[in-house]
Formats: C-alpha cells, structure tokens, sequence
C-alpha cells in the first residue's frame, strides 16, 4: 500500500476531485429528496458526516479481522449502529426536523457513498487515514447538498435558510421545491461541475 493515498490526499480528494455527488454520482436518493430547503439539507448532511467517521473509524480498526465473504455484512451492521444513534438524536432533540426528514435518516445505511468509503479505503488503510477519508467525503457530501438547496431555496421561495433573500415581487417557481426542481437542478449542477472539469483537462 506504498502508493495509496495520504491522509491530506484523501481529505482533500473527498472534497472537490472525488465529490461524492458530483464526480462519483453516489448519495442520489438523500440528495435528491431533501435539498428542497438549506435546514433539512444540511441536517442530513450532518447525519450522514457523522455516520461516516464513526463507520470509516470503527472498520478501519477491525480491519485485520475481516473475512472477505463477510465484509458487506459487517460494514452494514457498523453502519446501522451509528445510523441507529443518529435516527434517535434528531427524534429526541430535533423532532420537527426528524419528521421533516422521515424515512430518510434510516436509509442512511444503505447509502452507497457510506458502504463505498468503508469499502475502499476503511478497509485497507489506518485509523488516520479513514479518518482523513470521511472528513473529506462529508464536507465534499455537504457542499454537493447545500449548493442544490441554495439553488432550489431561492428559486423556489426566494429565502434562504428562511430568510428573504429576493424582493417580494420575485414569482416564486414553485416546481423548484417540489421533485422535478431535484432532477432539474442536480442537473445542470452536475453538467456545470463536468464542463469545469473538462476545461481544467484540456488546460
């Protein structure tokens, strides 16, 4: 493993190279169902950071007690547990935000994003680097996330966080906050991220 990644790389590969919605095209149904508002979005992007340290943290150190037959199941069961304590968290000290977000929370263990980072490098790399790893996967996670809410936010309702960032007089486009505004926005974000970074190739 003399050629894997360090833990600075792997941090900041998470972010932007590697994004995880936008470069590896993973986390669709949260990103999707909950960017209609910058609170729930990064409410769920809080959830799933924390699910992922604590599941990257947890693999890396049984990572030697692995059995290959039996690694998805151990990676699930793992990532259930903290999933579990999330899930609990918000219901217990964010109930409205809870309910907001629904079935959404506990689907957080199948999230491909999680199981892949416990795959790819939790599983074959030291505490520091899974750590490194999950840090740069959520913040990656959260930007992709907060910048599909900003968009349909504003456009949809002309707030912000709540907050009125338009004049009264913008038109709301309601279809923004409803499910074809995901598809919509997600998108052209991704199209705009994908010309970008044809453009820095051929430079």
């Amino acid at each position: 493993m003399a050629d894997a990644p360090t833990p600075l790389e792997r941090f900041v590969q998470g972010i932007l190279p590697e994004n995880p919605v936008y470069r590896q095209v993973l986390g669709l149904c949260p990103t999707l169902a909950v960017t209609n508002g910058l609170n729930a979005a990064m409410t769920m992007a809080a959830a799933v950071a924390f699910v992922l340290f604590c599941a990257n943290i947890i693999t890396s150190l049984i990572r030697d007690l692995l059995k290959p037959h039996l690694r998805i199941v151990i990676f699930t069961l793992t990532i259930a547990t903290f999933v579990t304590i999330a899930d609990r968290f918000l219901a217990a000290y964010m109930y409205q935000m809870s309910k907001t977000l629904g079935p959404y929370i506990p689907l957080i263990i199948v999230n491909c994003l999680i199981i892949c980072r416990c795959e790819v490098c939790a599983s074959k790399q030291s505490p520091i680097h899974a750590g490194a790893d999950a840090l740069g996967q959520s913040i990656g996670f959260g930007l992709a996330l907060g910048s599909i809410a900003a968009v349909r936010e504003i456009l949809g309702t002309g707030m912000l966080f709540g907050i009125r960032v338009l004049p009264e007089i913008w038109p709301d486009w309601v279809v923004m906050v409803l499910p074809p505004g995901a598809f919509l926005t997600l998108g052209l974000l991704l199209g705009a991220v994908n010309w970008y970074a044809m453009r820095q190739q051929e430079q």
